[in-house]
């Protein structure tokens, strides 16, 4: 008589070990990349009503391409001025500060990125015809970390 085969052969675990594996070495960069895009695109959110404030500022002070002195003259205690409520000074979970100076916003990341402690993202606006478009440099640079120029369009 033939007896039945109970369970698995140790062969059979161990493929489904090392498939396991291979899929968690895949998984698991990934998803902190993920995360860390997150963490970014929440940054980018933190900055729109900053930049919309100062578009609507350009835009009643009759700030043009020849005439940027109303933009350029924003220094950093102006967050009102912008039509702002106050500063947004309160650290969240991914900006630790943000700076105005010249009509640029300046936000330091609070979460280290690429080995730098405190990352920024300077947003500055140009004033064309038909609106302003915003110019973004990030340090460290796009080259540095990919995420920041997938996220922001750092160069």
């Amino acid at each position: 008589m033939k007896q039945m085969q109970k369970g698995f052969t140790l062969i059979e675990l161990m493929i489904v070990v090392a498939i396991i594996g291979i899929l968690a070495a895949v998984a698991i960069p990934q998803y902190q990349d993920y995360v860390t895009r997150a963490k970014l695109s929440r940054v980018a959110t933190f900055a729109d009503p900053i930049k919309t404030a100062i578009s609507e500022y350009a835009q009643e002070n009759g700030v043009t391409s020849t005439n940027m002195t109303p933009l350029t003259s924003l220094a950093a205690a102006d967050w009102t001025t912008i039509g702002l409520s106050a500063a947004p000074t309160t650290p969240t979970a991914d900006v630790s500060t943000a700076s105005m100076a010249g009509g640029s916003v300046t936000l330091t990341l609070a979460f280290p990125l690429s080995g730098v402690n405190a990352p920024t993202v300077t947003y500055a606006p140009t004033v064309g015809s038909t609106g302003i478009t915003w110019n973004t440099t990030c340090n460290p640079t796009g080259a540095t970390n990919p995420n920041m120029a997938k996220i922001f369009g750092c160069p």
